[in-house]
């Protein structure tokens, strides 16, 4: 049993829930300082991390499941647990509906609308490994889905939206969307040969790239617009400048001829922004304002 965890935690990159995670406290920190003049407890701050765990760990195992003949083809894939035999469909079953369950008990410990609007959340997170098959605008209805992560701990501790809220929403939606279309760069090949959508294999590669700086570009707008509509001070601000070029610099370590380095931009640099600007988030709010 212990064995079979391991190898979906190893499945879905478990490590990788840090890419959402800072930006749904995040949320959920502005929304209680915009709105209702306060901090979350930390009895919210601990449901909002069930939950993103939850809901995480459902769409990686959906997507791997949903897509495992996919992957099965794909000489890049075809060593992850469904498609090399390590795991059944059904033990992957069993832990998305695992996954789910956490999710509900999670939401249902917050404020109302968080339960109430999860099933559309649900919804977004099943439907996106359909996407490639049919749209290559697969990446922003990623971005999309995972961005709902810093808008739902926002209504999870407010009970309702903001203009800002709906700003962090868009921001961190296009990033992901840009960074998924540089991860994407890898399967140009077999997207093509297979009639799959993305980006890349409809403007190539070069053109792919272009597509993920221009929306990184209007990423880097939507968090400098972030500090005018918020409580935030020059903390944030410089926290935002250092995200900024990290968010920029991972586009110098891939050119369309020389793929070597998508790993890298992929998982540590974006990784390292989210947590980055989270930080300095943290520190403006609680060293700085003094909440």
């Amino acid at each position: 049993m212990i064995r079979k965890i391991g190898i979906i935690l190893e499945m879905i990159k478990f490590e990788h829930t840090v890419f959402a995670l800072p930006f749904a406290f995040m949320g959920a920190i502005l929304g209680a300082v915009v709105m209702e003049q306060r901090l979350p407890s930390w009895a919210e701050i601990g449901w909002i991390t069930l939950a993103m765990f939850g809901a995480r760990s459902a769409a990686m195992s959906l997507n791997r499941l949903i897509d495992q003949s996919i992957d099965l083809r794909n000489p890049r894939t075809e060593k992850r647990a469904l498609p090399a035999g390590l795991l059944k469909s059904a033990e992957v079953l069993a832990f998305i509906i695992v996954s789910f369950a956490l999710l509900i008990f999670a939401s249902a410990n917050l404020e109302p609308i968080a339960l109430k609007l999860m099933p559309a959340a649900v919804v977004m997170l099943v439907l996106y490994s359909y996407t490639k098959r049919f749209t290559w605008l697969c990446h922003i209805f990623l971005g999309l889905t995972i961005g709902l992560s810093p808008l739902g701990g926002w209504v999870s501790v407010t009970g309702g939206f903001d203009l800002a809220a709906w700003l962090l929403y868009g921001t961190v939606a296009l990033w992901i969307a840009g960074f998924d279309i540089i991860y994407a760069t890898q399967d140009f090949e077999y997207d093509r040969r297979e009639g799959l959508h993305s980006i890349p294999a409809r403007f190539g590669i070069a053109g792919a790239l272009w597509f993920a700086r221009s929306l990184h570009a209007v990423t880097a707008i939507g968090f400098i617009a972030l500090f005018w509509m918020t409580e935030l001070s020059w903390m944030y601000l410089l926290g935002t400048i250092v995200s900024i070029t990290l968010l920029f610099y991972q586009h110098r370590l891939v050119r369309p001829n020389d793929l070597s380095r998508v790993q890298t931009a992929f998982f540590g640099m974006n990784g390292t922004l989210s947590v980055v600007l989270f930080l300095f988030t943290i520190v403006d709010l609680l060293v700085i304002r003094q909440w």
